[in-house]
């Protein structure tokens, strides 16, 4: 299973990981937080949630080595 970075109102991201696997056309990921919570977070096909790097990428310095390059990897890292 893949980790993803979701929108936190008070942390801006927050780390989960996908628990089932995700088809086309379902209307939510089901999700578990670092703390052990389960969610159902609703997606749009659209706009899926980013991809989380792989642990092994978490310091790295030069950010055109990590696999996902967005606001919430930056941000991370």
């Amino acid at each position: 299973y893949n980790r993803v970075w979701i929108p936190d109102n008070e942390e801006v991201w927050q780390s989960a990981e996908i628990t089932k696997n995700y088809k086309a056309g379902d209307r939510f990921l089901h999700l578990q937080l670092e703390d052990g919570t389960e969610l159902n977070y609703p997606v749009d096909s659209a706009a899926l949630p980013p991809l989380r790097n792989p642990d092994i990428l978490v310091g790295e310095n030069d950010l055109t080595a990590l696999s996902y390059l967005h606001e919430p990897a930056v941000l991370h890292n």
